[in-house]
């Protein structure tokens, strides 16, 4: 197979979308359209990809990174002045240059690499991956001749009411001889409604010029869509969101209603959870077998082990364990990690904590910037005063600790281990191992004070 190169398409303000956010950066299921696009490219072990960027330029270089050369488009002529732009860097080069939008987040590896190998199998200089549409409007037509061969390619605002009622359509992602595609760029003109270079052109420049000019259409015209605003981008979203609920429904996971349940391109999950709806995951998260997450649950960037229950809860960037059982509503805040068989309960918030095996915090309670042994059971109410308005303290409950319930742990502060801790202590020294801390005021009863206050009438 022949080097292959890639363009993205990424330079256009996108005024349609109506937003401050550049076009390609709003995010389809979590990422950004434009790392889609360039996640399906990296399946086809490129040479090179080059994304020609404009408005927004920083931000998409911010996004991908050293994923992508780049090449700037500074003023926005069309989308054949957009490829020259990459000239600098891929003109001259032996090999296949594939052009793709960056607002087409559908389009996968698979389809990419039907298109090129149909391309040299037809020894085309240009194959043009086009669609059947039953609404073309909006879209470049695909017109062919009486053999059947590409004609050219006419945009929808220059085309003719016959050409207009071809449903045949262009997706705007092509393959090239890039030696040819470079050549061709030179003569291509803006003589058009729009007054703008046309990257299509180039396929009446090589026709003209006796070349092969071939066309792949792909099965799936959903996976085509270019997102130009946001109702495109709503459909955008429910298609990718069905593909990848799919994909893990297939490998042995159950999506009790899969139209409302929102998981992200890069989660993994293990056969024979059950993910009830309202759920969402996103991010870097991994969840392991035979768990049970949602209803209504939100987890973003976790690690959760096998067996693991999290029921109408919100966790973020931490590490959650096998046999864990959190929730309902339960709040698990970045930097916590929790060991295997820990109870998080109802109203329970963790933050940038660490409970050891079997620890448990059942309900009511804060527990923030504290390492908690094993077996540790802490009670209702529970708080870690760990901030003093500028400062933040750790506090330390050892293994085997018991903390009664309405109990402040004043960092910073250590519980040690076995010891226990009186139902509405306020401990702000440390409690030695196998000892009862009580730090409250001795109850006094004052008898019949209520009558002397409120004396009855006779």
């Amino acid at each position: 197979m022949a080097n292959i190169y890639a363009v993205i398409l990424a330079a256009g303000q996108g005024t349609r979308m109506k937003s401050k956010l550049y076009k390609v950066l709003h995010p389809v299921c979590g990422k950004p359209m434009v790392e889609h696009v360039i996640d399906q490219i990296s399946g086809l072990h490129t040479e090179q990809i080059v994304t020609i960027v404009g408005h927004g330029a920083e931000k998409v270089k911010a996004q991908l990174q050293d994923r992508s050369a780049y090449a700037l488009q500074e003023e926005q002529l069309g989308t054949a002045h957009a490829v020259v732009q990459a000239e600098s860097m891929l003109g001259g080069k032996e090999g296949i240059t594939l052009v793709v939008c960056g607002d087409t987040p559908l389009i996968q590896t698979s389809t990419m690499e039907a298109l090129v190998k149909h391309h040299e199998e037809t020894d085309a200089k240009a194959t043009i991956l086009t669609a059947h549409a039953e609404k073309p409007d909006g879209y470049g037509r695909i017109i062919r001749g009486e053999d059947g061969s590409v004609s050219r390619i006419v945009e929808h605002k220059d085309a003719s009411e016959t050409e207009r009622a071809v449903k045949e359509i262009n997706t705007g992602t092509y393959c090239f001889d890039n030696k040819s595609l470079f050549d061709a760029l030179k003569n291509v003109s803006n003589e058009n409604v729009q007054g703008e270079y046309y990257l299509p052109d180039v396929i009446e420049i090589l026709k003209a010029a006796g070349e092969t000019i071939s066309a792949y259409q792909t099965d799936s015209f959903d996976e085509t869509l270019g997102v130009n605003d946001r109702v495109a981008l709503s459909e955008a979203e429910r298609l990718m969101r069905a593909r990848i609920n799919e994909r893990h429904m297939r490998a042995g996971v159950t999506i009790v209603d899969p139209q409302n349940t929102y998981i992200g391109p890069d989660v993994s999950i293990g056969s024979d959870t059950i993910v009830h709806p309202g759920t969402m995951l996103s991010g870097h998260t991994t969840i392991g077998e035979d768990c049970t997450i949602g209803p209504n649950s939100e987890i973003q960037h976790c690690e959760v082990g096998n067996q693991t229950v999290i029921r109408q809860s919100a966790a973020f960037d931490s590490r959650i364990g096998s046999n864990v059982n959190i929730g309902p509503f339960a709040h698990i805040r970045p930097q916590s990690t929790l060991a295997d068989e820990v109870k998080i309960g109802n109203f329970v918030e963790v933050k940038k904590a660490v409970f050891g095996k079997g620890s448990k915090a059942s309900h009511l309670s804060y527990i923030g910037d504290a390492e908690v042994g094993s077996d540790v059971n802490i009670g209702c109410g529970t708080i870690t005063v760990n901030y003093d308005g500028k400062n933040k303290f750790l506090t330390t409950i050892e293994d085997g600790a018991f903390i009664g319930c309405n109990s402040n742990l004043v960092a910073p502060v250590t519980v040690k281990k076995g010891a226990y801790v009186a139902a509405g202590s306020t401990i702000t020294d440390e409690v030695p191992e196998e000892s009862m801390a009580i730090a409250r005021a001795r109850q006094v009863n004052k008898e019949n004070y209520v009558q002397k206050i409120f004396p009855k009438n006779d």
